[in-house]
This record gives structure tokens, C-alpha cells and sequence, in this order.
């Protein structure tokens, strides 16, 4: 019975290791969109760290279980514990923090794709890409990463509007429909005199390819809009590990209790109170 106890408790922290690999994918997955997507390098370390700790922590209690050292497998559920916690926060915190915000479809109603417009963004994350200093970063690594690198064709117009085109190369690589200018292949427009300026970022568009739309607002909107698709994404997968983790933490748990009450010799069930009785021993004088 011990050594099932035992057995049960090592299988239930393999379990865990196993749950730690798909929450360490996401991060590292975030992380290569951060080197040449969306740019932003910060928002995969949560993930890791939760990832990497999970892992650790399952190793211990594994070790604990085969060698029976008790102290190793207090630290796993104690650690557990703040770690399910922890991943519970940043799924809160990813989904509040991306709530807001969602394409339009272009002014020009030939388009297909949807623009974005930094005003449909709020919070945290919104303040945090267009502050002026940190935007610098994030528009160098776009350039460095080629963001616009398939765009540039020299294809007809109607086949450029009824294009897909990801967030980043919506608002990034062309002007806002809405400014009117004149397509001429992909990534330079040519304005139009005599329209009307009806969007900041229609003075900010350059022809120059290292320029292009870097520094309009619907850049920053196209980059918060790849950031809510990948957290949504990956907090789906987070979801159902956290509801894994929670029901192999409560198994656990139990199967510890078991192998404690084991290792006390004492039934399973047992009460430790017992009723008091006289003594059968009679002295005689």
C-alpha cells in the first residue's frame, strides 16, 4: 500500500513535468514573435519563468516520491501552490490587459483587410508601446526584422485590396485607406493633391522603405493587435494547464495525505481519538 502511495504521488509529478512543457512552448513561442513579429521582448518572460518553475518543481517532487523525502515533497506542493497562482494571475492579467481593441474595415469598401486605430486600444499595454522611448526600440526591431519584406509587389490595385494582410503590414507598411493616396505598388503611395488630410498618419507616410508608416499610430495599433492574437492564443492553451494542474494539485495532495497517514501506520480513516475506559484491573488488599 506505502509503496503504491509512493508510486502514485511520482506519477502525479511526472504528470506535472509534462503539463510544464506545453506553458514553457508558449513563452519560447512569444519569444520568437518578439525577435520577428510583434517586437515586444518582455511580455514572453512570465510565461518561461512559470514554465521553467513548474518543471524544477516537478523534478523535486518526483525525487521525493522515489526517495521518500518527505521535506521534498511539502516544497512541491507548497510551491504548487504560488505557481498555479501565479499562472492564474497572468491569465487574468493577459486578457485584461488586451480586452479592448479590434480591426475596422478599411475606408475604402473595395478593401478586404481591416486597419487598425491606436484610439480603439486602452490601459496598461496601450501606454506602454507608444511611449515615445520604448517606441524607438520596437520600430527599430520591425525594420531590422523586415516586417514589410512581403509586400513591395508591383500588383494591380484591385488584387492589392482583396489581400490578407496581418495587423503589422496593415498598419505599418501602407498608409490609411482613408488618406486617399494613390496605390502604386504595395508599399509606395503616391497623395493626391487637393484630398483632404483626415488622419495624422496620412503626413507621416514615406515613400522611403525604411521609413514607410513606422511611426504612424496605426503601426503602434497593428502591433497591439498582433500582441491580443498571440496572448489570446496562448492563453487558451494556459487555460486548460491551469485546470490540469489544479486537479493534479488536488490529487496530489491526497495521495500525500495518504502516504503520510501510511507512514504513521494508521488505517486510512482512522480516528486518532479514541474513548477513554476504566481499567479492567481490580486490587485486592
Amino acid at each position: 500500500m506505502m509503496r503504491g502511495s509512493n508510486q502514485l504521488v511520482g506519477a502525479i509529478n511526472f504528470v506535472t513535468f509534462l503539463v510544464s512543457i506545453p506553458i514553457l512552448g508558449g513563452g519560447i513561442w512569444l519569444s520568437s514573435r518578439a525577435n520577428n513579429t510583434d517586437c515586444l521582448r518582455f511580455l514572453q518572460w512570465p510565461l518561461i519563468i512559470i514554465g521553467v518553475a513548474i518543471m524544477v518543481i516537478s523534478l523535486a517532487g518526483f525525487a521525493g516520491a522515489c526517495y521518500r523525502q518527505t521535506w521534498l515533497l511539502w516544497l512541491y506542493l507548497f510551491s504548487m501552490f504560488w505557481i498555479i497562482a501565479a499562472l492564474l494571475g497572468f491569465i487574468i492579467f493577459a486578457f485584461a490587459v488586451t480586452d479592448k481593441g479590434r480591426g475596422r474595415p478599411a475606408a475604402d469598401q473595395s478593401a478586404t483587410f481591416l486597419e487598425y486605430h491606436l484610439g480603439d486600444y486602452s490601459g496598461w499595454l496601450k501606454d506602454w508601446v507608444s511611449d515615445p522611448v520604448y517606441w524607438r526600440k520596437i520600430s527599430s526591431c520591425l525594420r531590422d526584422a523586415k516586417a514589410c519584406r512581403y509586400m513591395g509587389n508591383s500588383e494591380s490595385p484591385s488584387m492589392f485590396y482583396r489581400r490578407e494582410l496581418s495587423p503589422i503590414q496593415s498598419g505599418c507598411c501602407k498608409p490609411p485607406t482613408a488618406c486617399g493616396d494613390a496605390y502604386v505598388n504595395e508599399t509606395v503611395w503616391n497623395p493626391v493633391q487637393g484630398n483632404l488630410v483626415v488622419d495624422v498618419d496620412c503626413n507621416r507616410w514615406s515613400n522611403d522603405q525604411q521609413m514607410l508608416c513606422y511611426s504612424c499610430n496605426s503601426c503602434k495599433a497593428g502591433v497591439l493587435a498582433e500582441v491580443r492574437k498571440s496572448w489570446r492564443k496562448v492563453s487558451v492553451i494556459n487555460i486548460v494547464v491551469l485546470i490540469i494542474l489544479i486537479i493534479v494539485y488536488v490529487v496530489g495532495c491526497a495521495a500525500f495525505r495518504n502516504s503520510r497517514r501510511m507512514d504513521n501506520n494508521e488505517a486510512f480513516g482512522e480516528n486518532h481519538m479514541t474513548k477513554s475506559r476504566p481499567s479492567r484491573f481490580q486490587f485486592y488488599i
